[in-house]
């Protein structure tokens, strides 16, 4: 005989049969819902967890995509800027030549043939070597009659001038050199100021 409360025995009275079937549905029908409930909390929680998990990928791709971009910039950089330290040595040198080229008499007619030469030798050498350096992005640039410019000129003296607006450039001792863009030596420069006669 069977222990379950809703099992009618076979050829019992049928009313008692539908009343047991009826009380059977009633039962499960609050379990029903309760599994479409279930279901539906399950399915939103999934749901939650996809769209968490889809904003997780999507930062950790933007992260990657600025890591790369960071990385790609600073190779770069290295490689443009990597013999700085050696460019600013080279510069040097070109200074120095420009300075013995400029310590040579002008030139004077009769003057021995043996100095010409030397000198013509010597601009020869330091048109090549600054062509050399502009290939490989060392420029220099002669800043007289600019504006004062607080981050490619030095300013060592100021000087009145009625002819020239305050903050010009008059005179460049040195030229500005730079790297690829980046400053590698200031001008040594001589600034105008207003005349105190004006």
């Amino acid at each position: 005989m069977s222990t379950d409360p809703n099992f009618i025995e076979p050829g019992a009275d049928p009313a008692l049969q539908d009343d047991a079937r009826a009380h059977s549905v009633a039962e499960a029908a609050p379990a029903g819902a309760e599994g479409a409930a279930t279901a539906e909390q399950a399915i939103e929680q999934l749901t939650r967890e996809r769209d968490d998990m889809r904003d997780r990928w999507l930062r950790a791709e933007a992260e990657i995509q600025n890591v790369r971009a960071r990385a790609k910039r600073d190779v770069d950089d290295t490689r443009q800027y990597a013999v700085q330290k050696f460019a600013a040595d080279v510069v040097e040198a070109a200074e120095n030549l420009r300075r013995g080229l400029a310590s040579l008499p002008a030139p004077a007619p009769g003057e021995p043939e043996a100095v010409t030469k030397f000198r013509e030798g010597l601009e020869g050498v330091e048109r090549s070597f600054i062509t050399i350096l502009e290939r490989n992005g060392i420029q220099r640039s002669d800043p007289t009659g600019q504006k004062f410019d607080a981050n490619l000129h030095q300013a060592m003296a100021e000087q009145p001038s009625a002819e020239h607006a305050p903050g010009t450039v008059l005179q460049a001792w040195t030229q500005a050199w730079t790297l690829n863009g980046r400053l590698l030596k200031p001008a040594m420069v001589v600034v105008s100021k207003q005349d105190a006669a004006a």
